[in-house]
C-alpha cells in the first residue's frame, strides 16, 4: 500500500490505511471460507467487513470525499458508488443471516475484488490528493467525521 506520499503520517489516513489492512486481511479469511465452500463463515467474515467499512465509509464520505468532490467529481462520484456495491451485497449478511442466494458467495467474492482495487484507487489517488489539496479547516473537517464516526480498531500504542 502507499507509503511514498507521506499522508500515511497524518493520523485520520492513517487510521484509513489500517482499516483497509485489516479488510483486506478479511478478505483472505474469505477466500478460504469460499474455498471450503462456508457460506455460514463468509456471512460472519462479510458482517466483520461491514463492521469496519461503517465508520471508515462515514469518514470518507463526509470528510475527505465532500472536500475532493469539486476538483476530482467524476473520481469521487466512482468511489461512492463503489462503496453502494460492496455495501448492498455485505448487508445481504446482516443481522447474523446467511444468504440462502445460492449466487451470494460468488457475488460477495465479486464485490470484494472490486473493493481490493477501490482501496487502491484510495491509497494510491485520494489519500495522497488529499494530502496535497485539503486545507487546515477541511482536515478538521475530516477529523471532527472521525470523531463522531470512531472506528472498530484501536489505535496503536504511542
Amino acid at each position: 500500500m502507499c507509503e511514498y506520499c507521506g499522508c500515511q503520517s497524518l493520523t485520520t489516513i492513517d487510521e484509513l490505511t489500517r482499516e483497509h489492512d485489516e479488510v483486506v486481511r478479511l478478505i483472505g479469511h474469505l477466500r478460504t471460507a469460499h474455498q471450503e465452500g462456508s457460506a455460514a463463515r463468509m456471512a460472519e467474515t462479510a458482517r466483520e467487513i461491514a463492521r469496519v467499512l461503517d465508520p471508515h465509509t462515514q469518514v470518507e464520505e463526509h470528510g475527505l470525499f465532500p472536500a475532493l468532490a469539486a476538483d476530482f467529481p467524476e473520481q469521487i462520484a466512482a468511489l461512492e458508488a463503489e462503496h453502494r456495491q460492496v455495501e448492498a451485497v455485505l448487508a445481504e449478511a446482516a443481522d447474523g443471516v446467511t444468504p440462502s442466494d445460492p449466487t451470494w458467495p460468488d457475488r460477495l467474492m465479486e464485490a470484494m475484488a472490486m473493493l481490493r482495487d477501490h482501496i487502491l484507487k484510495e491509497q494510491d489517488g485520494v489519500f495522497p490528493a488529499a494530502l496535497a489539496n485539503l486545507s487546515i479547516e477541511e482536515w478538521e473537517t475530516v477529523e471532527a467525521t472521525r470523531a463522531k464516526a470512531g472506528s472498530v480498531l484501536s489505535r496503536p500504542a504511542a
